[in-house]
């Protein structure tokens, strides 16, 4: 029978008995990690640096991401608003038809609410339990990118994966609040991983059926979305490579039955239960949202330089390594021109640029938030990860490498000049524990990109931010200029340590500056100041658009009125016939404000000077905090 050349472990092996040679199994395992790259000679002293490596990913990501889920507050908006659906779901034990105040809330896929349902019940319902599900989709993101890249091409690169996912910016980021993106971006990178260890390893069937559950749960996770990253993404890699002369391996028929009975039964028991609702989830959610004419208009556009440039931000320091993982991509190109001389690291370059280019290019022309884009991070990781560890091995560039260290080291400078001279400016003033009052007013109806609130910082906000700050002048200074004295001695993998840790400590400070922001992002304290005299038969309303004060759902437990707030989430949800009678006008304010009945009205302070001219007189403070404030009828 004829041999073919298996360009994972380069020996010749016959297709038909792959699976059941006990030779390749062990070349597997030792591809996944790591041993089949290194000659045994080495092993030992490359082993003792993986584990060292291994070490530092698990210090850092617990101290950052474990570290963080217990505090801050759940913040008003988006992180409180989706809790809320999942408490309301594991009370309920409605797990098809999501609620948020016990309006319908049909525009998101259920797996996350899921997950935090199950964590509620296992953990109670408490900020950890919250943020748990993401937290473990993060580790296992790390995990993954680490096996891909050991696998791919070689133990440094896996060590240097996972530490550039434990410490990138926006993976931290946007992992503050409760969105799907962690979880959909594992999903995605998980079916890339097993389709294209798949084509690698011929006659798996087992990966490709992986690949299409991952890829049917992330439908789960984010709607059609996926579809279209992996399913563009596939079409343009197999056409480069060649690959789609092999269609009849990708098992497609079985495996799109398998998709469809994973993906499928929530959207038909969902339609079922809910009229209109394949038209809201599919054409309002989808389509029109792509075209900017989802109704109701809630979402803004990222500028073009703002949306492409700060993706520098979001992977930093990493970012500034990209030219080295630009230049070697015509040559990964060519070999596939040789069938026979495309290796695993080969394919997996390649298709990380076509996956990470899919969804920038799509969000390019789409309404965007600034972490739609986390599923292009995992990518860049590993292109990132290789190239900087490539260069470290060959030093044929050395002068790449000393570089890309001074200019981070030289930023990073500049970043702690500026944190030392807002600590400077306000080592007069007074600690101040509502860093709310101190922070530029605008008009938060205004807000529809997710930081935004960073541009309410001031001079006097330095205040309430010293020890964060002086964390971060700390890491800022300390870090890089260790790297860059390391990378000076040659010591790269030393160098490229000292920058991980000092991302993981700066993340760490940015952790307790955000607890310093805990009064003006979430209601949490408010909720806390009126739960012991609230009564069975009081009212608890919010004036304007419940995002502003979702966190009260949350921590109070309980049903909420919403005056002038049929907006936004609720309005869909409140169509139906079912939905219970929580919306007000103003007239129904004042009927309920002179009535009999006890109301804690939470007002935003965007809308405080309007209700204090509906409201003139017979109004007593109940809680105010960075702005916000509960105006109650009774003393």
């Amino acid at each position: 029978m004829a041999r073919r050349r298996n360009p994972v472990n380069s020996q010749y092996l016959d297709p038909q008995s792959q699976n059941d040679d006990p030779s390749f199994v062990r070349q597997e395992l030792d591809a996944l990690t790591g041993a089949a790259s290194i000659p045994a000679i080495e092993r030992k002293s490359q082993g003792i640096s993986r584990i060292g490596g291994w070490a530092a990913i698990l210090l850092i990501f617990f101290a950052v991401y474990l570290g963080s889920s217990f505090t801050p507050s759940l913040q008003d908006d988006a992180d409180s608003s989706h809790a809320e659906a999942a408490r309301e779901m594991m009370v309920s034990g409605d797990y098809v038809t999501l609620h948020i105040n016990g309006v319908r809330y049909l525009e998101k896929a259920p797996l996350m609410y899921w997950l935090v349902a199950f964590s509620y019940r296992i953990f109670g319902i408490n900020e950890f339990a919250t943020r748990l599900p993401t937290v473990l989709a993060m580790f296992l993101l790390v995990v993954l990118a680490a096996r891909w890249a050991t696998r791919a091409f070689d133990a440094r690169s896996g060590i240097y994966a996972g530490l550039f996912v434990t410490t990138a910016a926006g993976f931290f980021l946007f992992t503050r609040i409760l969105i799907p993106e962690a979880l959909l971006s594992l999903f995605i990178a998980a079916s890339f991983y097993f389709f294209v260890t798949a084509l690698q390893a011929r006659g798996s069937a087992w990966r490709w059926y992986l690949g299409y559950s991952c890829l049917a749960l992330a439908v789960l996770t984010k709607g059609l979305i996926p579809l279209v990253f992996v399913g563009i993404s596939a079409i343009i890699y197999i056409v480069i490579t060649g690959d789609w002369r092999r269609w009849r391996e990708f098992h497609l028929p079985s495996g799109l039955l398998l998709f469809f009975m994973i993906a499928a039964p929530w959207h038909i028991l969902a339609g079922i239960r809910n009229p209109r609702f394949l038209w809201f989830y599919f054409v309002n959610e989808h389509f029109l949202r792509f075209l900017g004419k989802r109704y109701p208009v809630d979402y803004n556009k990222v500028p073009a330089l703002l949306y492409w440039s700060l993706h520098l931000v979001w992977l930093f320091p990493w970012s500034l390594f990209l030219p080295l993982a630009l230049r070697d991509l015509g040559r990964n190109l060519k070999r596939f021109r040789q069938p026979s001389d495309v290796s695993f690291a080969d394919r997996t370059t390649v298709l990380c640029w076509i996956w990470a280019g899919i969804v920038l290019t799509f969000f390019a022309f789409s309404t965007s938030q600034e972490y739609y884009t986390f599923p292009a991070y995992f990518p860049f990781i590993l292109l990132l990860a290789s190239a900087t560890a490539r260069e470290e091995e060959s030093e044929r560039h050395r002068g790449w490498l000393m570089g890309v260290t001074a200019v981070i080291a030289v930023l990073a400078c500049v970043a702690a000049a500026a944190l030392i001279a807002g600590l400077w400016t306000s080592r007069h003033l007074p600690y101040v524990a509502d860093i709310g009052t101190v922070l530029a007013k605008h008009n938060m109806a205004e807000d529809t990109l997710s930081m935004s609130h960073m541009l309410d910082l001031t001079g006097e906000s330095f205040a309430a931010l010293r020890l964060p700050a002086m964390l971060a002048v700390i890491a800022l200074i300390a870090g890089p200029l260790s790297s860059l004295y390391f990378r000076m001695r040659r010591k790269n993998y030393a160098a490229t340590l000292a920058l991980a840790f000092t991302m993981g400590l700066f993340l760490v400070a940015a952790h307790v500056a955000l607890n310093r922001f805990d009064p003006y992002l979430s209601s949490a304290r408010l909720a806390e100041q009126i739960k012991p005299e609230i009564q069975s038969s009081d009212q608890i309303m919010i004036y304007g658009d419940q995002a502003f004060g979702s966190s009260l759902l949350w921590y109070l437990r309980r049903p909420v009125y919403l005056v002038n707030g049929r907006t936004t989430s609720m309005w869909f949800g409140s169509t139906y016939p079912d939905a219970p009678r929580i919306f007000l006008d103003n007239q129904d304010l004042l009927a309920a404000w002179n009535s009999s009945c006890r109301v804690f009205l939470f007002v935003p302070s965007y809308e405080r000077a309007t209700v204090d001219s509906l409201l003139p007189n017979q109004k007593f403070v109940a809680a105010e905090g960075s702005g916000k404030i509960i105006y109650s009828n009774r003393p």
